[in-house]
């Protein structure tokens, strides 16, 4: 009988790094969106 506790399908994974690149990822997206905000308020004026 296969013991629950062994986790064969997981894979090794960097928690901390998985974190790091979506919180750099979402930071980068969101400043890309603020300064093409910008951008086109500052023409449009």
């Amino acid at each position: 009988m296969n013991d629950p506790r062994e986790h064969v399908n997981e894979e090794p994974r960097n928690d901390l790094l998985d974190v790091g690149i979506g919180f750099a990822g979402m930071f980068g997206l969101m400043l890309l969106i603020a300064v093409v905000a910008t951008v086109i308020q500052l023409v449009t004026r």
